[in-house]
């Protein structure tokens, strides 16, 4: 894939280079062990090597569907509900990736997919023309199809030969295409309505609108990149930057021009027997910097500070800069706990834990408080890298690259629809905290085992 999107969008190439020579150039010596153990991921070669995420936007129940049942033959599983409705977008999203400690050593790698919710387009004429042009097309082969029918009778597994085809077939869904599915008055009709719809629904393909490499300095990236003329996002998404790095931070070059061609003739006037040139602009390249993945009351405190910030930027006579943003951002986060064991103590983050020596508290050893062994240095504490996404930043993300002006670019205030979500993929979602909480826990019984101790969390 990221080779694929290597070759479409060269700037990517580009890119991949920028983020290496930071990461090369970054003093690694400075930065707290434990920073440095969340983003390499204690794992060789580094985590921090290696793609990170990607982005999909998907039409249909049935796109979503099919597109879970592909991903699950690679170990990637839905997990989490974004609501991207608050930000302007008609739109709901999972993060496809692995679950587990040593799945996410094997394959570090997750999808941020997307879909409509035609219920939350405003326009009734374009809700049906977005609805009749994606009841048109079809992302996946044929023979895609036959391999998830086999691997589901194969208990998920492919031979290698079937696998090695599944790859090259499922590449195809995801590959970009220069001609469009509809007519560039039917696509100018949809834009009008909202970029994102367009977007979706004129294309023969669920087309890879971003892949995201790691970085240890998000900040650095971000001026090299402007340093050698692309073109940036305009802030930094997420949390300012901390001692102790939390959730994550995002930012983009912005989203290039690409020649489409359109057929001539307009959704349901006729068969179109000429193209018409246009453009479409929607894929960039995205880089991140993860911090350490918070607790529920960690997450609470993130969103309170968040919005407050948001409110006195705001409130600033005339329109809020993004300067002004991060200006309030840094003022508000300073109530944000920046110290491991204040973040650890008050159950704010969640940590995996360590033996480092055989050496107890002295008094009963069959039962220990888990912080007595943190204290003595018999335990050490390491943040968990935080694997999902905030859904404020990914739409701050996709506001940035598919523009602005639209209709529905205002906030639609629709509820959640995890239902939805769940009948749409035929799976539940996993709970992200849950798979935290399991992380932990399995780590503190490591270390009951290998000490022979009960340990008190």
């Amino acid at each position: 894939m990221s080779a694929m999107y290597k070759a479409e969008v060269p700037l990517y190439g580009d890119l991949i280079r920028i983020v290496s020579g930071v990461n090369t150039c970054t003093r690694t010596g400075d930065l707290d062990p434990r920073v440095l153990a969340m983003r390499h991921g204690n794992v060789a070669p580094s985590r921090l090597d290696v793609e990170r995420h990607g982005a999909i936007r998907l039409g249909t129940p049935h796109e979503m569907r099919t597109v879970r049942r592909v991903f699950a033959v690679i170990g990637l599983h839905p997990v989490g509900y974004y609501n991207l409705s608050a930000a302007g977008l008609p739109m709901h999203a999972t993060c496809f990736r692995p679950r587990s400690a040593s799945s996410l050593r094997q394959n570090p790698f997750r999808v941020f997919a997307s879909v409509l919710r035609p219920e939350l387009i405003r326009d009734d004429a374009a809700s049906a023309l977005a609805l009749t042009l994606l009841s048109k097309r079809n992302i996946f082969t044929a023979e895609l199809m036959s391999l998830l029918d086999l691997a589901d009778r194969q208990r998920g597994r492919l031979t290698v030969d079937q696998g090695t085809s599944f790859i090259m077939q499922a590449m195809e869904t995801f590959r970009w295409h220069a001609t469009a599915a509809s007519s560039l008055q039917d696509y100018t009709c949809l834009k009008e309505e909202h970029p994102v719809l367009a977007d979706v629904a004129c294309f023969r393909s669920a087309h890879i609108n971003h892949l995201t490499p790691r970085t240890l300095d998000i900040g650095a990236a971000q001026e090299k990149m402007k340093a050698e003329g692309l073109k940036v996002k305009d802030r930094i998404e997420g949390p300012p930057e901390r001692a102790c790095p939390i959730l994550l931070r995002q930012t983009s070059f912005l989203a290039i021009e690409e020649p489409i061609q359109f057929t001539a003739s307009p959704s349901g006037k006729g068969r179109a027997s000429s193209f018409v040139r246009g453009s479409h602009r929607a894929r960039f390249g995205e880089i991140e910097e993860r911090g350490a993945a918070v607790t529920p009351a960690g997450r609470r405190l993130y969103d309170e500070l968040l919005d407050e910030a948001m409110a006195a930027a705001d409130s600033c006579p005339g329109r809020a800069t993004p300067e002004e943003l991060d200006r309030q951002v840094e003022l508000a986060f300073r109530k944000y706990p920046d110290d491991w064991t204040v973040l650890r103590t008050r159950r704010l983050a969640y940590f995996t834990y360590q033996v480092a020596g055989k050496s107890l508290p002295d008094g009963n050893t069959s039962s220990v408080a888990l912080e007595d062994l943190v204290r003595h240095g018999s335990v050490n504490a390491t943040p968990i890298t935080y694997e999902d996404f905030l859904p404020l930043s990914a739409a701050g993300i996709f506001r940035s690259n598919l523009g602005t002006g639209a209709s529905s670019s205002q906030p639609v205030e629709a509820p959640s629809d995890e239902i939805g979500m769940q009948e749409a993929l035929g799976v539940e979602l996993s709970n992200s905290d849950e798979l935290y909480k399991s992380m932990e826990r399995e780590s503190i019984e490591a270390c009951e085992a290998e000490l022979g101790i009960r340990i008190v969390a």
